[in-house]
């Protein structure tokens, strides 16, 4: 059979021009998934990783050169992830930067990489370890995250925000980044309602208001831990926020189980970093447990913050300055503390345009008893007042052992009523009038009728020092604070 040529030449023209459109296409979609795939690239937001190198480890400091960033980034230092220690940046000098560990530096070697942290995704559960094969881009690259949310409620968390009491991961939580802007002073509401604390000696003569910062100052072993769980059972608020900071290991767990106990635990957030933690993180579960405080505020809740101690506190922070090489200022500590601690408390106190409150309770050991110790001095400076606990009390048998002679409320006379205010100015009169002329009754020196004032004193004493007292196992409400402290004034009965 005989082939027409011009057929067999159109033929061959009409295949490769097929072939032709189909390397067309193959090349334009290999085109358009480049330009998509650069697009994505361009359009990330991620920034070049920085690296820097591990130089010098002197103490608690670890210097590394070659990395910019800023103040408060943490970093990733080791050769492999897995073996990496988590640490701050928290200084500068020429081109290097001090780092403080968050871990254990055993195995650190010179020459180790220095990475800033990628934020990591926590929408769900947290509790685990971060992985950083699961690191979501962001531009908050090194800021530190960490868990807030209804979630934390009945739980117990490190300064990392991971669980410590074995109930599993935490779930209803979201990570974010601590915000330490101070807010506007004129945009807060006063402090003017009074807050039910369940405590006699609190409620009568030391009341306290909502989004009232107060310290309590002691010494060792004087119940301060004790008192700090009769708040946490029976004060009137929504959440209880708990900071365990710096305090023995030990404390921790007794703290929640005999002291919070299960009616305080359950609308409590307990934040603990022991006295075993490196410095960072010391100050990290203070700034933590801030933020979970207002993370509660912000949704118009009313929280009561109880923070023990800010002493370790401002401990951390000497420890970290000193080490970075800030001169020392007044018995070893350096400005810096002072300044961290104004910052600290501040974070306090009622919400803006009156939503929500944070009422704080922050303890502050007194060396040796010594109320001038400078972080007591300072602290009682930037506080709303103060209630000092005594070893001379406490050693009588006398709790909770309140100096009602040393402590004040610098806002009592804005919430309570001028009749309750009166009453109990009169009740601290007599009781101080006993206290100056204690010493001549006990050795049988005064004679009676010598000093109606302190006849009057004597005669009430009795009933007054057993108002003062209270169980550990039983609250008082404000109204029946103030009846109590009037009937005290009836010689010989016991409210």
């Amino acid at each position: 059979m005989l082939t027409d040529p011009d057929a067999a030449v159109a033929d061959a023209d009409g295949a490769d021009e097929a072939v032709l459109a189909e390397e067309a296409r193959f090349h334009a979609d290999r085109w358009t998934d480049f330009l998509s795939a650069a697009k994505q690239r361009v359009s990330r937001r991620d920034s070049l990783e920085v690296q820097g190198t591990l130089t010098h480890v002197a103490g608690l400091v670890l210097e590394a050169s070659g990395i910019r960033t800023s103040v408060g980034t943490q970093c990733l230092i080791g050769i492999k992830p897995s073996d990496s220690v988590l640490a701050e940046v928290v200084g500068f000098a020429h081109n290097n930067a001090f780092l403080m560990p968050a871990g254990d530096i055993q195995g650190l070697t010179r020459g180790a990489r220095v990475t800033p942290l990628v934020p990591y995704s926590a929408q769900l559960v947290l509790g685990d370890r971060p992985d950083p094969s699961v690191a979501e881009a962001s531009s908050d690259i090194g800021l530190l995250q960490l868990p807030l949310g209804d979630g934390l409620l009945g739980r117990v968390v490190d300064a990392h925000g991971f669980p410590m009491d074995g109930a599993g991961p935490l779930r209803g939580v979201t990570a974010k980044p601590l915000d330490r802007k101070p807010l506007n002073a004129m945009e807060r509401d006063p402090v003017r309602v009074p807050l039910d604390t369940g405590v006699k000696t609190i409620n009568a003569l030391l009341t306290v208001g909502r989004g009232q910062r107060l310290g309590l100052f002691a010494g060792s072993g004087v119940g301060k831990s004790v008192l700090m769980g009769m708040m946490a059972r029976y004060t009137q608020a929504d959440v209880i926020v708990v900071g365990l900071i710096g305090e023995r290991g030990r404390e921790v767990k007794e703290f929640i189980e005999d002291i919070l106990g299960d009616e305080g635990r359950a609308r409590s957030v307990v934040v603990a970093a022991p006295a075993d933690a490196p410095p960072l993180l010391r100050m990290q579960g203070a700034a933590y447990a801030s933020a979970v405080a207002e993370h509660f505020r912000n949704k118009g809740q009313h929280v009561l913050l109880l923070m023990d101690s800010l002493t370790r506190y401002a401990m951390a922070q000497r420890e970290i300055a000193l080490a970075i090489g800030e001169p020392p200022a007044t018995k070893g500590y350096p400005p810096s503390c002072f300044a961290r601690l104004a910052q600290l408390v501040e974070r306090s106190g009622n919400g803006l345009n009156g939503v929500g409150s944070i009422t704080a309770f922050y303890t502050v050991l007194s060396e040796g008893d010594d109320q001038q110790d400078p972080i007591a001095d300072a602290a009682r400076a930037i506080l709303d007042g103060h209630i000092v606990l005594t070893r001379k009390l406490a050693e009588a048998g006398h709790y909770p052992a309140i100096d009602i002679q040393q402590s004040a409320s610098r806002v009592m006379h804005n919430v309570v009523s001028k009749d309750h205010f009166e009453l109990a100015r009169h009740f601290r009169a007599i009781y101080g009038r006993y206290e100056q002329g204690r010493d001549l009754v006990q050795i049988g020196a005064y004679v009676s009728g010598s000093d109606p004032g302190m006849d009057k004193a004597i005669q009430l004493n009795p009933g007054m020092a057993a108002f003062l007292q209270q169980d550990m196992h039983t609250g008082a409400t404000l109204a029946a604070s103030v009846e109590g402290m009037v009937g005290s004034f009836q010689a010989g009965r016991t409210p």
